[in-house]
């Protein structure tokens, strides 16, 4: 594929607070530890302080790769979480069926290709790419459909609790339709294959999950986490005892958004006082506190706070972190030194750093995640023909058509030349007009400004009147936009990697691989040769 490159702001796509937090606004300094560029990994690295329990962690890691066939790149990866001057760069993600969307697979690719990129600058250490998977999340709802060539294929099933912990058994029809969309491109049967194993032959979606993101990643050295363990949760249990007792993250993050808000930030998630689930099979559940009592939502659970640390200390797998106690956990139990997510994660990211302060836990590295746009042959084929730039596709409908027709008409479809004449005969009416009466000078202006309308909206109506001569060529626009912003939307926001997987199979990550560039932070539009 060739690729070209945009800056995140010229898509229209990325909120302000993400575009300030790539350029380095004092404002948001506050909020976040180094920045995300090489300087800020080596200034990292000095000072990195480790929490994590190694041994701990690459025991669990070998549990849960057990039963599953592991490549050596994978293996050896666990293996070096043992040594001191190991890292992990992390991304997470819920367990959409089928891996969901394109941006499922982006973050993982950035993932890989910056810890490669940190191997080289640092030679001495070792980088480790983690996908975390998000198996405690219960909003089912998020995850049991995905999109492919335009169809949706959906997972109709009525699920509780943890997603994770759900068993796929019922996913056949979803499996059916997913893999009858896979067509017969050379790589379907290979994608097929990896997808009837994933959900037919685990029991726990994570399971599932991880044999998917693994077929995929494996040759890459991915490790795959999941933290639903009680290994994990015994090491985090003093933090869920202290969080849930004397509500410090309610208390801080709290306070940072009301900062972060009095400078103009778009608030994404906010801490409630208690930020823990209660998690059993079949069961998640806000932990609230009530008359000097610790209740368990819409159950008959309920603890006294003795008994509550009780709980914590026999069965801490039972606590499950909210979306703004997660990332600390993550923090808590991994060697980690960058997270990479989209732009609203980056943004909630902001909200947390006075809570790492107050537990002593290093705060990672924000990478805002790759963004790319795969643009097949018979599209890139119109684009050509409509002599477009990358950076035009971004724009409306409307402006490309704009844009090609004064470019394009033998007329000359802009009064600009004509204004300034007119402007120049204005200036000596409004001159004229104040030696007589100095007070008529703004009646001159008003004129001139309504003149100004008229004369924009004659231009606007020869462009419509040329647009309506070359509307054939024009369509094109449309076929091109639908081809490559499916509801209007970014198609990595839409599209699952499946077909995309089939027409080119492993060498599609590959160039993906190839092509993203983590600390550059420019939008990827990838076209096929």
């Amino acid at each position: 594929m060739d690729s070209a490159c945009i800056n995140y702001k010229d898509t229209g796509f990325f909120s302000q607070t993400v575009i300030d937090y790539l350029d380095d606004v004092p404002a948001l300094r506050p909020y976040y530890g180094y920045r995300p560029d090489l300087s800020g990994f080596a200034a990292l690295l000095k000072n990195k302080k480790v929490i994590a329990d190694r041994s701990v962690l690459v025991k669990v890691l070998a549990d849960q790769y057990l039963h599953m066939p592991t490549a050596d790149e994978v293996q050896h990866n666990i293996s070096l979480l043992n040594n001191s001057n190991s890292y992990t760069i992390t991304t997470g993600h819920q367990l959409n069926i089928f891996a969901g969307p394109l941006y499922f697979i982006y973050k993982i690719v950035t993932a890989i290709k910056l810890a490669g990129q940190l191997k080289e600058q640092f030679p001495d250490k070792d980088f480790v790419p983690v996908y975390w998977m998000a198996s405690e999340d219960h909003d089912f709802a998020e995850i049991n459909y995905t999109n492919i060539g335009g169809k949706k294929v959906h997972w109709w099933y009525e699920a509780s609790g943890a997603t994770g912990r759900i068993n796929p058994d019922t996913m056949r029809q979803a499996l059916n339709q997913y893999k009858g969309a896979l067509g017969i491109e050379r790589h379907a049967n290979e994608l097929a294959e990896i997808v009837e194993t994933a959900y037919t032959k685990f029991d726990k979606l994570a399971d599932a999950t991880r044999y998917l993101v693994n077929a995929l990643f494996g040759r890459y050295g991915l490790v795959i986490i999941d933290a639903d363990d009680h290994r994990f949760k015994q090491s985090f249990a003093p933090v869920i005892e202290q969080d849930i007792i004397e509500q410090n993250s309610f208390k801080h993050i709290d306070d940072t958004n009301k900062k972060l808000h009095e400078i103009g930030v778009h608030i994404q998630v906010n801490p409630r006082e208690i930020n823990f689930f209660y998690l059993m099979d079949g069961l998640r559940e806000r932990i609230v506190f009530e008359h000097d009592t610790y209740k368990v939502l819409n159950s008959e659970i309920s603890f006294t706070e003795s008994e509550l640390k009780a709980e914590i200390n026999l069965y801490p797998e039972r606590f499950s972190p909210n979306v703004v106690m997660r990332p600390l956990y993550q923090e808590y139990i991994l060697p980690n030194i960058a997270y990479i997510g989209g732009g609203a994660e980056v943004v909630y990211w902001l909200e947390l750093k006075s809570n790492f302060e107050h537990y002593k836990v290093d705060f990672p590295i924000l990478i805002l995640r790759n963004s790319g746009l795969v643009i097949n042959k018979e599209t890139a084929s119109k684009i050509a023909k409509m002599e477009l730039q990358p950076a035009d596709l971004f724009k409306s409908s409307d402006d490309i058509k704009n844009d090609w027709v004064k470019k394009h008409s033998a007329h000359n479809l802009t009064l600009a030349e004509e204004w300034r004449e007119l402007t120049s005969v204005f200036e000596k009416i409004k001159l004229r007009a104040y030696k007589i009466d100095n007070t008529l000078a703004p009646s001159a202006e008003a004129v001139q400004a309504r003149l100004k309308h008229a004369i924009d909206n004659l231009e606007k109506k020869l462009v419509k009147a040329e647009k309506r001569n070359y509307h054939i060529r024009l369509e094109q626009v449309e076929h091109i936009k639908s081809d490559i912003f499916p509801k209007n939307s970014l198609q990595e926001r839409t599209e699952n990697f499946g077909l995309f997987y089939v027409k080119w199979g492993r060498d599609f990550i590959d160039e993906l691989v190839r092509h993203f560039e983590p600390l550059d932070f420019n939008f990827t539009v990838l076209t096929e040769k």
